[in-house]
């Protein structure tokens, strides 16, 4: 379980104080030789925000000239808090709040001697005064920083493989408190949903695994004019490895800038879910696709790389 990391992290990301610097302290008091970096990068309204990443080397892993695949783990919002038009931490926050909890869980496996096999790369941002839009059914968080910038600070070359985790509560699309996953995206295909995610599912649910629907227009980039259910597939649009989903949930459309929304239940089983996943993943015991499958698509149909640009339009992701 991970109650006691999301209680303690938590603790330091409902604050208006809340920055990158001291989610580093907090994982390197934990283990000191921590490999934990934090970039603070400013948006073109002059709001800046910390990316914290953090890497969990593998005992097989690329770093140490290893084998074993790469998974990143990625906490997706536009912040933590919406200071001053909303005080306390905000729902928006959960996709940091889940990843950074495992961040602190894995380090704790590894001073009790429980490697995995694979490098796992966990980055997220902190920002506890990030501004809000307008967005039906309900209010959305906005970002200190373009979408670009994120993907560019979070998104990590090595990784074979990503989940995104996001609070995905303004909408009417997932009516389950808890969490649900996506098809696979992989440049530009939405792919079918992995077999092996939905058992690991089953086992840290305890449930019927929950999947959500895609949209052609929700891998795409934002700033292209098209609705999107929300930015929890946009780190698509910058890798070709395979991308998928991890959405906290509610049954009703809660405001990413809402606060008071913050489950623990909720939190918890995500967490499980995405460490485990990334233990089988790097030992290769996980796949998110079909690679026969994926070849034989691509040649029927070609490349649908275009789908993570801006296409025909002039326009940018700033």
């Amino acid at each position: 379980m991970l109650v006691k990391e999301i209680i303690d992290l938590y603790e330091i990301l409902d604050s208006a104080y809340a920055s990158g610097a001291k989610v580093a302290e907090f994982l390197k008091n934990i283990r000191p030789d921590c490999k934990v970096s934090v970039e603070t990068i400013q948006g073109k309204k002059g709001k800046t925000t910390d990316v914290v990443k953090v890497l969990i080397p593998g005992k097989n892993g690329k770093t140490k000239d290893g084998t074993a695949p790469t998974i990143g783990l990625l906490g997706r919002l536009g912040g933590l808090g919406a200071r001053p038009e909303r005080i306390g931490f905000v729902s928006d926050g959960d996709g940091a709040l889940t990843v950074l909890a495992a961040a602190a869980k894995l380090l704790k496996m590894q001073n009790e001697g429980d490697e995995l096999d694979g490098d796992v790369i966990i980055s997220t941002h902190v920002c506890p005064d990030a501004p809000t839009q307008p967005h039906k059914p309900v209010a959305f968080m906005d970002s200190p920083v373009s979408m670009k910038q994120i993907n560019q600070s979070e998104v990590d070359a090595s990784a074979d493989a990503i989940l995104s985790v996001d609070t995905t509560k303004g909408n009417r699309i997932m009516n389950h408190k808890g969490f649900a996953i996506s098809p696979t995206v992989k440049d530009g295909y939405i792919l079918k949903v992995s077999e092996d995610l939905l058992s690991v599912m089953e086992i840290t649910s305890g449930q019927s695994p929950k999947v959500f629907a895609l949209s052609t227009q929700d891998i795409t980039p934002y700033g292209n004019g098209l609705f999107h259910l929300n930015s929890i597939l946009q780190p698509a649009t910058a890798t070709e490895a395979p991308v998928v989903g991890v959405a906290i949930t509610t049954e009703t459309a809660v405001p990413g800038c809402a606060t008071g929304a913050t489950s623990m239940a909720s939190i918890d089983e995500a967490g499980r879910f995405i460490i485990e996943v990334a233990k089988a993943f790097t030992r290769g015991e996980c796949s998110f696709y079909d690679a026969e499958e994926y070849e034989r698509i691509q040649k029927l149909y070609g490349s649908m790389s275009n789908l993570r640009t801006f296409g025909t339009m002039e326009c940018s992701a700033e």
